[in-house]
């Protein structure tokens, strides 16, 4: 099903279409999850109410069909999808947290924006110009704001955002549930080598302060070894047909709109 530019909230050439449409950002998937549960009220709010461990299929396949809908679908079907998971995060309330916070809302969409930013970068060996970063940081903010949070609560500029999540990686302090959330995600039912893969990626893209909390090794051998597998994916992956690198984006787009 097309969607018809005026229907939509972006437009193709937006960098948030650019960059979202390529399915192998669903492997920084993990970095970009456990920097939002590295804020202890979005771990406490996961370890509580979150399906991850019992259904992770399910968990990924609601995600990703909720970026997708918002990034490249009908204005109607992103908001009435959006409308559902503020209604869904209204039951995710405990001592001292609120899913539908402002304040988890920013945090989370800053790590969405951050994460994707440093993985495209790294793989497409593109560096976005500051113009390039403060249009497509503008367009980030739909990830909160449709789902309630007030714009104003969000960093203004792209250079308000870089101080807001140096700040942010710099201040936080991860909680047990956070350190259990991250045993769940970097768990995923996968081969052995693939985990191992996984776990690399995710740690090479946590921010220094935060990976350290978790407690996970990191040395030269290992710098060496996620330079390697960055390399290997820059050579390999944007030489593949847009139309397998975009698959996923059709596959979560499909099972969304039936589920509309």
């Amino acid at each position: 099903m097309m969607v018809r530019m005026a229907d939509a909230l972006f437009q193709d050439g937006d960098l948030i279409r650019v960059v979202g449409r390529e399915g192998l950002l669903i492997a920084a998937g993990g970095a970009a999850s456990l920097l939002q549960t590295a804020h202890p009220k979005v771990a406490q709010g996961v370890y509580d109410h979150s399906y991850t461990a019992e259904d992770p299929q399910r968990r990924l396949r609601n995600t990703m069909g909720w970026l997708y809908t918002v990034q490249f679908g009908d204005r109607d079907d992103a908001e009435r999808l959006s409308a559902l998971v503020r209604k869904g995060h209204e039951q995710v309330t405990g001592p001292g947290y609120e899913a539908n916070d402002p304040e988890l809302q920013v945090w989370v969409a800053a790590t969405l924006f951050a994460v994707a930013t440093q993985f495209y970068q790294a793989v497409f060996r593109r560096a976005f110009t500051d113009d390039e970063l403060a249009g497509f940081y503008g367009q980030t903010k739909v990830y909160a704001t449709i789902l309630g949070c007030p714009e104003d609560r969000m960093p203004a500029t792209y250079a308000d955002f870089r101080r807001y999540y140096a700040g942010m990686v710099n201040s936080i302090r991860i909680s047990p549930a956070s350190h259990a959330v991250a045993e769940q995600v970097l768990s995923p039912p996968l081969p052995l080598s693939g985990n191992a893969l996984i776990r690399l990626l995710t740690a090479g893209l946590m921010p220094a302060p935060i990976r350290e909390q978790y407690g996970w090794e990191w040395n030269a051998a290992r710098a060496r070894r996620f330079r390697l597998l960055l390399d290997v994916l820059a050579l390999v992956y944007p030489r593949l047909p847009l139309r397998v690198r975009t698959y996923p984006r059709e596959y979560y787009l499909r099972a969304m709109r039936r589920f509309l």
